[in-house]
């Protein structure tokens, strides 16, 4: 935790960099034949020291977060900020379900706060000053800063419980390393639930990777996938909260599906003409038995996610792959197969198998022209 002669220092320096978009614009186009060392050398002669460096890693974060943002290339962030901020595709799909007031806890530079501002008022709430004025500015650039009202404080120490919640615990709690448990969340598991039953509706962010099950009785769970990578996990409370208990979706398609993970079970069957690679979000939620019902496609086993058909099946659940031979995990074998099918590249898949990837990879004779996949899997037990 910064004190607070900290965080003054640190708003000087933003301030300084608002002020000073000449010095952007030098690191974007720096002199004919000017070094990386000269170019630095050059500024420090202009700016403060801190400001030139400061700049410096956000030229590098904006470069970074050109995957999350549209307009990343103008935007203010911390390395943990863009970590941790929501992507804009992933925070526009939730905000569909909010309307009207919106208290947006641990806002960070914005991510959450911005497409929920597109929508209605939002109030967002963050204990560091600094990220409150991030995402003031971050909200500028989207032409939504006049329904931004950001508050420096504490998120347990208000009160009001007007409109609906939209909150991102902090999984690095006074900077120590980061944490799956909710319980070690900061606001933890306690706080949460106590802002779930005083709030009329909203929705807790939270890794996919974090212990949500079981945690959250009568709330419905929203694993969401961005471009084939599961990126959150969305508890959903209150009226805000669907009939079922778990959600799976994937982004960009909007492509949704919800049930109970235990109203189905998919026949177990061994390798038929392809085979399918599940979304990472459809896995997470519990939903693959589920899926595979109503695609009418089976599993390889009890134990792997790998789905199989007798048929191609075209669906933005799954990636799909033509089975060419299905071999033993023994590595003659393999090679020989890499040689016969004529793979000039090899992407090497396994989910549970304790397989040495890259090891793997080097052993392969890729001297062919046509790309293959190999798949290491269970197949009935």
């Amino acid at each position: 935790m910064l004190d607070s002669e900290s965080f003054a220092d640190e708003l000087r320096v933003l301030n300084e960099l608002k002020n000073s978009p000449q010095l952007f614009e030098a690191l974007a186009h720096p002199q004919p034949r000017e070094t990386e060392f000269h170019l630095q050398q050059r500024l420090r002669s202009q700016y403060s020291d801190a400001a030139v460096r400061t700049a410096l890693t956000l030229r590098d974060l904006r470069r970074k977060a050109a995957a999350k943002f549209s307009r990343a290339d103008q935007m203010w962030f911390t390395p943990t900020g863009l970590e941790q901020a929501t992507s804009e595709a992933v925070a526009r799909h939730k905000a569909k379900r909010f309307e009207g007031l919106v208290w947006d806890y641990c806002c960070g530079i914005g991510g959450d706060s911005i497409a929920l501002a597109e929508r209605g008022e939002v109030r967002g709430v963050d204990l560091d000053p600094s990220m409150c004025l991030r995402a003031a500015w971050n909200a500028e650039l989207f032409g939504v800063a006049d329904r931004l009202q950001t508050l420096t404080q504490d998120v347990t120490t208000i009160t009001d419980r007007n409109g609906l919640l939209h909150i991102d615990p902090d999984r690095r709690p006074s900077g120590q390393q980061r944490t799956l448990r909710i319980e070690d969340f900061s606001p933890g598991l306690d706080v949460l639930k106590t802002l779930i039953a005083e709030f009329r509706g909203g929705a807790i962010k939270l890794s996919p990777a974090s212990n949500f099950v079981g945690k959250f009785p009568g709330a419905e769970i929203e694993l969401i996938s961005l471009n084939g990578e599961c990126k959150e996990a969305t508890v959903w409370f209150g009226e805000l909260a669907g009939s079922e208990s778990f959600r799976a979706t994937v982004l960009p398609s909007g492509e949704s599906i919800s049930a109970d993970p235990l109203s189905a079970r998919a026949d177990i069957t061994t390798t038929q003409a392809f085979v399918f690679d599940p979304d990472p979000a459809l896995v997470r939620s519990g939903l693959l038995d589920v899926l595979a019902e109503r695609l009418q496609v089976t599993r390889l086993d009890d134990a792997e996610e790998y789905l199989t058909a007798p048929n191609a099946v075209v669906s933005p659940w799954m990636q799909t792959f033509r089975v060419l031979e299905v071999l033993p995990n023994n590595d003659r074998e393999v090679r020989a197969a890499c040689r016969r099918f004529e793979f000039g590249s090899a992407e090497i898949k396994c989910r549970h198998l304790s397989i040495d990837i890259e090891k793997v990879r080097r052993k392969l004779p890729l001297d062919g022209s046509r790309p293959g996949v190999l798949i290491y899997a269970r197949v009935l037990g």
